[in-house]
């Protein structure tokens, strides 16, 4: 196809409405609910599939959805090719695949754990935001898919590879760099790429180990008496930060290490687990300095590592790496149940949509239940193929879009 053709195409996927976005990782807000309806509660290959795309490399990197246009990353197996690809929410045809960065001698992400493409993108009206930790940042125009800017000069030794997912707020892009050698939140002006503000880790981390000094999770930002507040967890303290400046304005601190999931703000509480000690703790965003002894309103044993926590009204679930579900009083931390879900290895984080709490395992299973504090199952799922989800899937209108480590699925109740 000529090059104004597909430009010609590509522009025409803008169009969409704003309840048709998913536009960060676990979609608006970052909180993992979507107000799609009639979702089925049932699929597997051939079963309540509309499209199937394959997407070449190895990305990690969750689908995100603007109007009728679906951002990824990926990369080569070897990392030395960083790409972004954008599909045809309705067709699923390829628009976009543009590669981004030539890294020369990539850092070993230690395959079983990690990709060169990880962190998700984020969207906004007429622009994409993606990330690739240290090997390069870029701003794309969604309509043309031209780089607006791009930057690889944020030194980071990942090691095992990026996993922190970008976000916006009013003019900033917000990026975290937590590596073996350098710890650090910085902001960038989305317009022009240019660092507006860099602040160091300075917490005690308890160690000289850098492999314990190491994080992968996305910061959220909330209001705190009519003040934001920047929330970022790091191995041994989850941070609040001023987002305007990176001034440190509390902190938590505990012995867990390598942080993966996304912070959650609700009843007047930031919840996030505290890494590979597996700990979830519930912590009263109003206090100054070190509130590690008075600001802990609650916090349990969970083993979660890298799924996500998820509120839903006053409960809280967690599902574990090994696929142990906990459902919590999102207040008190009074355990309603716990029980083990389907499916093999767990990853991806708990979304809710259409009256259900979704889990997504690392083997292709998923599962639906009914949110409350009884555990009930609405349906189950498997892809086959040997397939492999380590990545949180978009929730949009009537169809989950989920990415496994070869392809994109369309998911939607057939009539």
């Amino acid at each position: 196809m000529k090059s104004w053709l597909v430009l010609a195409a590509f522009g025409a996927a803008l169009s969409g409405g704003a309840t048709e976005n998913w536009s960060e990782f676990r979609g608006p807000g970052g909180e993992g609910h979507s107000d799609a309806t009639g979702l089925p509660r049932e699929w597997n290959e051939t079963k309540n599939v509309v499209w199937k795309t394959a997407i070449h490399g190895r990305g990690w990197s969750s689908p995100v959805v603007w109007g009728k246009q679906i951002w990824m990353t990926t990369g080569t197996p070897d990392g030395k090719e960083l790409s972004v690809v954008c599909v045809d929410r309705e067709s699923g045809k390829i628009l976009l695949d543009h590669k981004l960065f030539e890294v020369a001698k990539p850092d070993d992400t230690w395959r079983k754990y990690n990709s060169y493409a990880s962190p998700t993108p984020v969207l906004e009206e007429g622009h994409v935001y993606v990330h690739f930790g240290s090997y390069g940042t870029a701003c794309l125009d969604a309509k043309a898919g031209k780089v607006v800017w791009a930057r690889n000069d944020m030194p980071c030794n990942h090691w095992r590879g990026a996993g922190s997912s970008p976000i916006l707020w009013q003019n900033l892009l917000i990026l975290t760099f937590d590596g073996y050698d350098f710890q650090y939140v910085t902001a960038l002006d989305k317009k022009s790429g240019k660092t507006m503000w860099k602040a160091d880790r300075k917490h005690d981390f308890g160690t000289n180990d850098g492999d314990a000094k190491k994080g992968f999770s996305t910061p959220t930002v909330i209001e705190v008496g009519g003040k934001p507040q920047l929330i970022s967890s790091a191995s041994a303290a989850t941070l609040a930060l001023d987002p305007m400046t990176g001034r440190e304005i509390w902190k938590v601190t505990y012995k867990g290490h390598s942080p993966a999931s996304k912070i959650v703000y609700g009843n007047g509480l930031v919840y996030f687990t505290t890494g590979a000690g597996g700990e979830i703790l519930a912590v009263k965003p109003d206090g100054t300095g070190d509130v590690t002894s008075t600001h802990i309103a609650w916090r349990a044993k969970v083993g979660a590592h890298k799924p996500s926590p998820l509120l839903h009204e006053d409960l809280l679930y967690v599902v574990n790496d090994g696929g142990a579900a906990t459902c919590f009083d999102a207040k008190t931390g009074q355990q309603a149940w716990k029980q083990r879900v389907v499916g093999t290895g767990y990853s991806a984080s708990p979304l809710y949509a259409d009256g259900a709490i979704w889990f997504f395992a690392e083997d292709g299973s998923s599962m639906a239940i009914q949110p409350g504090r009884e555990f009930k199952e609405l349906g189950k799922s498997k892809l086959e193929g040997g397939t492999e989800c380590k990545m949180t899937p978009a929730i949009v209108g009537k169809s989950i879009f989920l990415r496994t480590s070869d392809s994109l699925y369309r998911i939607e109740q057939k009539q």
